[in-house]
């Protein structure tokens, strides 16, 4: 059974206890940082976050452990944190959250769970990562195609679509150089990935060798916590 550092919910914190909280925090964020090191790529400012996150958890649940009018004016200053800051990936919110449990279980005191769920959790992320799980081939595709004005864009592309894709929606018009050309967005799905340059080189074929940009269908996360 794991038990807590801190002799009681309402017990005095002595300088010891809040020193062995601190360091284990700051270990653990260190751990934790160093995991999301290997999944990618990442920003300086990110990986300090991870680091200090635990510590700084567990530092505000010491000061509130025991007192419900400030647990509650915590409670509210930590809901003010979304509005300052900018939606992340999936990847970035997990790791943040997982920095938090553990910065919450430091700051009950229990070092050993604590260190426990970072070696467990970390250990899956580092697994996970590695391998190619939940992976999938990304065959959809966004297509932007210039052709100039004179050019009827209906079914311009549709034979090349067919040999190539397993379907192509055209999403948006825009005219563009003054109105002497168009640009037309595409969503479509690859049937061989490997022959997208050959798509895109008989299109090319098409349009007048004008730009043509390929690439993947943006995506946003919504998400709040």
């Amino acid at each position: 059974m794991f038990t807590s550092i801190i002799a009681s919910v309402t017990g005095s914190l002595t300088i010891e206890t809040a020193l062995i909280c601190t360091i284990t925090s700051l270990v653990l964020g260190g751990i934790i940082a160093a995991i999301y090191m290997t999944q990618g790529t990442y920003t300086k400012n990110f990986i300090l976050t991870l680091i200090l996150l635990p510590a700084l958890v567990q530092a505000v649940i010491m000061v509130v452990n025991g007192n419900l009018g400030a647990g509650v004016a915590v409670m509210g200053a930590f809901s003010l944190v979304r509005f300052r800051s900018i939606p992340g990936s999936s990847k970035e919110i997990s790791s943040i959250f997982f920095a938090m449990v553990v910065g919450l279980a430091t700051g009950m005191g229990y070092i050993t769970y604590a260190v426990l769920i970072t070696v467990i959790v970390g250990l899956a992320l580092f697994l996970l990562s590695r391998f190619s799980f939940g992976e999938k081939k990304n065959t959809q595709k966004e297509l932007r195609i210039t052709i100039p004005e004179n050019l009827d864009y209906t079914e311009i592309f549709d034979d090349i679509f067919n040999r190539y894709t397993k379907g192509a929606a055209l999403t948006k018009v825009k005219t563009t150089n003054l109105g002497s050309m168009y640009e037309l967005y595409y969503e479509i799905e690859l049937l061989d990935i490997v022959k997208e340059k050959e798509m895109i080189d008989d299109i090319r074929c098409r349009n007048g060798n004008l730009t043509i940009i390929c690439g993947r269908i943006q995506q946003t996360l919504n998400m709040e916590l």
